[in-house]
């Protein structure tokens, strides 16, 4: 599926710009004139023209949906109608994206039209893990267990990103502080201590003379330091958007220690979770393959389970192509393995995602405890260097004076 951005004037006459995925071009095209918009313009979105990229304060996330699920459900259960659950969502939910969702799917159900197929027009606001969902809970009169269901789902793939975000920022913020004091002491605080120096007539040691040049150039040159800082970011970012960056960044992360098993564990919990919930649906092993393909962030997991759905549909078991993908560890295999045998897929699916899912919050906890010390013992040596750079011409003044 490709990802294009578009510019058209909906049915109410107003002009708005958003992003649609489908096969082709014209296909997009097609999709927005069935939602009776004129097309005005229409381009692939690509690089950082992607709006995963641009719309962060847009982006609706697992935890909105769950909130979504949640309120729906208890909503239902007191015996509101579905069009009235929507109409009471569109005027409660804070999330910007997923409230002018929501209006327009109550618009749409209005009018009669099924609730999988009005979600489905906005494909860019709910997944299709959700449409899928609901589709089947129309299709078995039980709607209110869909949304249940996902609610557990969005629920738990908030803990996992929370989890694995905090693993990742936490290091991130000790070294920008890292990098900060750096700076700040190469720019005023070194500049004005050498200052001390310059009306005497003594040799610098080694050490003070190389801070003092570096000193020197964050001094001349900090302008251009921050530029290039500036232009690396976003030349990182160009080239993780692109498929073929995304592709080699994925793979060195699996390979970076603690950070590539973490990796690893909640690509099976989102396995597990996600294959559990849609098959307890009722949703086709295929299509349940399919949905879990897309919902994999890491490109080596997407691309393995897209193959384990073109052998699952040759006929294949499910257990056999995640052992030769070689990227699930012998655990989910085996009990993937045997709830195929024994019937029971489901429930070792879901004891697969329990035990990961806990792995990768034990994992990230470890990951904290031991990234933390390593971190500050590097920030104690950095600044004491810096600081036996700046004394070591006042024990030299000291000795000379002393003499």
């Amino acid at each position: 599926m490709a990802e294009f951005v578009y510019t058209a004037v909906g049915p109410d006459g107003k002009k708005k710009k958003g992003h649609i995925e489908a096969k082709t071009k014209e296909m997009a095209v097609a999709n927005l004139k069935n939602e009776k918009n004129t097309v005005l313009n229409i381009t692939e979105a690509g690089g950082l023209a992607k709006k995963v990229n641009f719309s962060f304060g847009k982006k609706v996330k697992s935890r909105d949906f769950s909130v979504f699920c949640h309120q729906f459900v208890s909503i239902i259960q007191a015996g509101v109608t579905i069009v009235e659950a929507f109409q009471m969502l569109g005027e409660q939910t804070e999330n910007k994206a997923l409230k002018f969702a929501i209006q327009e799917v109550h618009n749409d159900i209005s009018k009669g039209e099924p609730l999988a197929v009005a979600m489905r027009k906005r494909s860019g606001v709910f997944p299709s893990m959700l449409c899928n969902m609901v589709e089947a809970g129309e299709a078995s009169g039980s709607l209110d267990k869909s949304f249940s269901r996902m609610a557990t789902q969005f629920e738990k793939d908030a803990q996992l990103e929370a989890a694995v975000k905090k693993a990742v920022i936490y290091p991130i913020v000790l070294i920008l502080v890292l990098i900060g004091v750096i700076f700040a002491m190469m720019t005023f605080v070194i500049p004005s201590f050498m200052g001390m120096f310059e009306g005497l007539d003594a040799e610098m040691p080694a050490i003070t003379m190389v801070i003092v040049h570096i000193s020197d150039f964050f001094v001349k040159f900090w302008w251009l330091i921050l530029i290039v800082a500036a232009l690396l970011f976003i030349a990182f970012k160009a080239f993780q958007s692109s498929s073929g960056g995304k592709d080699i960044i994925d793979r060195l992360v699996l390979r970076i220690p603690v950070l590539g098993p973490i990796q690893m564990k909640k690509a099976c919990a989102k396995l597990g979770r996600t294959l559990c919930t849609l098959l307890g649906a009722g949703v086709p092993m295929i299509d349940a393959l399919d949905i879990t393909a897309k919902s994999m962030d890491n490109n080596n997991y997407k691309r393995a389970m897209k193959e384990a759905k073109e052998q699952v549909a040759r006929g294949v078991v499910l257990s056999r192509p995640l052992k030769t993908s070689g990227l699930f560890p012998p655990m989910v295999c085996h009990m993937v393995s045997i709830g195929e045998e024994t019937g029971n897929i489901e429930s070792m699916l879901e004891n697969v995602a329990s035990y990961y899912e806990e792995d990768v919050q034990n994992a990230t906890e470890s990951m904290m405890a031991l990234m933390e010390p390593l971190i500050i013992i590097s920030m104690a040596f950095i600044v004491g260097f810096l600081v036996l750079a700046i004394l070591s011409p006042m024990f030299t003044l000291y000795e000379a004076l002393g003499g």
